[in-house]
C-alpha cells in the first residue's frame, strides 16, 4: 500500500474509519473524513483496508505499491 485518500465527494462523515484506525482518519470540522498521513505505515495497512471495506460510501480510496 502506497497511500489512501478519502472522496469527499462520497464521504458522509459515519466516522467508521476514524473508529477503526484513528492514526490514519480524523473527520474534519465539516463532518468529512481526511487522511492524517502522507504514507501509510505497514503495521497500519491491514485497519486500512478494513476501514475501507467498512465504509458505507465506499469513500476511501487505496493507492497500492506497484
Amino acid at each position: 500500500m502506497k497511500s489512501v485518500k478519502i472522496i469527499e465527494d462520497a464521504c458522509i462523515g459515519c466516522g467508521a474509519c476514524e473508529a477503526i484506525v484513528d492514526d490514519v482518519f480524523k473527520l474534519n470540522d465539516d463532518g468529512i473524513s481526511t487522511v492524517i498521513i502522507d504514507e501509510v505505515p505497514e503495521e497500519l495497512e491491514e485497519d486500512v483496508r478494513d476501514a475501507a471495506e467498512s465504509c458505507p460510501t465506499e469513500a476511501i480510496a487505496i493507492e497500492e505499491d506497484n
